[in-house]
């Protein structure tokens, strides 16, 4: 149940709790404030009916301190006055009660004489009080007020000793008034709807700040809920990355080792053998023994000005794969034409170039253009080792934030598998790319083999 509860947003608890608490304060404030009025409404008619009646009543009335019972002729007169005017119409019933419980007089004459314990209401009376009820009645002298059935004002009116101020009596009467009930009714019905309505009118204000207040946290929650998946994403993107970098770095040094082996044995197979070979033409007896033939001479130097021109052209061929041409100030897509270019004043091979770009590009970093520019140059030199430079092409497409490259050649194909990872070429290919936060792929079938590069445009934004 508590789970339930707090799985509730913050309004709706609001709403629940706050219904319950405004229900019951309009319960309470309601029940109070109508039995107030009621109260003040009905003390206050008693009081006024109470004040006519004793001034009319009062002057008929004997010593009642001395009096143990009235004569006939104050009977009839009571009986008179009480029956006729004004009284006759409001008054059920009229009773005047001495101290001791005594009925001296009353409308009805089977109660004149009889003694009964007086009531709380009576005690009252003659303590000084005016009593009053707007109720059913409930005494056990009341009988007959009991069989209309309906709701009377019953009032004690205490009768004072007009020299002396003593009390001597109280007049008990019984009112019907309509009026009384409906003004009774109208206040109460008016006091319940201003409670409802005014508290009604505060709690909706109350949730209309509560709802929006909820509003405002719950954009706010969503929000820092998708930075937080954002930040998430980024982080974890980074760890990604970082751990690419790391095993980047690892093998960086392995890679360059191998490299440096790799241009050394090109150096010594080939520009190497063809100095030492020179090297050692030049010491021969042909140049050095006078008497050998001038053509036989001339024979042995161009031999050896042959195999030195064989080393420079060798030695610029592996430099030219070393140095890269200036590209700091090109575009991606001139960069790639660039390497394209160069593989074919090199090679001499057909290569097609489709290049899907938008108008403007964003700069790319000094090293992303290397990275594009050695996929390129890597990638078409594979093809014309190993498929010929059959049906090679290269594609280069930006998209959104992403800058892809990809080059395909329609050879035999290989088993991407098969390649060692001391690879020079497709192996440091793929640690510079993906050192960058980039993508390398590789697909090669028997009708030919494309690979793949996609970079960020942005430097270490990873895809």
């Amino acid at each position: 149940m508590t789970d339930r509860w707090n799985a509730q947003s913050l309004a709706r608890q609001f709403f629940i709790a706050g219904g319950a608490v405004a229900l019951v304060a309009i319960a309470l404030v309601g029940a109070f404030v109508t039995n107030l009025i009621e109260a003040t409404v009905t003390r206050n008619s008693a009081a006024a009916t109470a004040l006519y009646v004793d001034s009319i009543i009062a002057p008929i009335l004997p010593d009642l301190k001395t009096t143990v019972a009235l004569d006939e002729t104050v009977e009839r007169a009571l009986d008179e006055t009480l029956s006729q005017g004004a009284l006759g119409q409001r008054l059920i019933s009229f009773r005047l009660w001495r101290k001791d419980g005594t009925v001296l007089y009353s409308n009805d004459k089977a109660l004149m004489g009889r003694t009964f314990a007086p009531s709380a209401d009576l005690q009252r009376a003659f303590s000084g009080a005016i009593v009053a009820h707007f109720d059913h009645a409930d005494d056990p002298e009341s009988l007959a007020e009991k069989a209309t059935g309906k709701r009377l004002l019953e009032i004690y009116n205490p009768v004072l000793q007009p020299w002396s101020g003593e009390i001597v009596a109280v007049l008990e009467f019984y009112e019907v008034s309509n009026e009384f009930e409906n003004d009774i009714r109208t206040a109460r019905f008016s006091t319940w709807a201003a409670v409802i309505l005014v508290t009604l009118l505060f709690f909706s204000v109350l949730s209309l700040i509560v709802f929006r207040g909820n509003r405002t946290i719950e954009r706010q929650r969503v929000a820092l809920a998708d930075r937080i998946s954002e930040l998430s994403t980024l982080l974890a993107q980074n760890k990604a990355l970082s751990a690419r970098v790391q095993r980047a770095s690892q093998r960086t040094a392995a890679l360059n080792e191998n490299f440096l082996r790799r241009v050394g044995a090109d150096l010594h197979d080939g520009p190497a053998q063809l100095v030492a070979f020179a090297g050692l033409r030049i010491d021969s007896e042909v140049l050095l023994d006078p008497s050998v033939s001038r053509g036989r001479r001339e024979q042995e130097i161009t031999a050896i000005k042959d195999s030195l021109d064989e080393a420079m052209r060798e030695i610029r061929s592996i430099c030219t794969g070393l140095v890269l041409p200036d590209i700091e100030a090109l575009g991606v897509h001139e960069v790639v034409e660039r390497a394209v270019r160069a593989y074919r004043q090199r090679t001499g091979a057909r290569v097609a170039l489709v290049q899907e770009t938008p108008a403007e590009l964003p700069a790319l970093s000094t090293a992303m253009r290397i990275c594009v520019y050695r996929f390129v140059q890597e990638t078409l030199n594979n093809g014309y080792r190993h498929a010929h430079a059959k049906g090679q092409s290269v594609r280069l497409d930006v998209t959104g934030r992403t800058v892809t490259v990809e080059t395909a050649d329609q050879g035999a194909g290989f088993d991407p598998s098969a390649v060692q990872p001391r690879s020079l070429g497709l192996a440091g290919l793929r640690e510079r790319i993906e050192s960058l936060g980039g993508q390398f792929n590789i697909q090669a079938t028997p009708q030919g083999t494309i690979v793949t590069m996609r970079l960020a445009l942005e430097e270490g934004e990873q895809i």
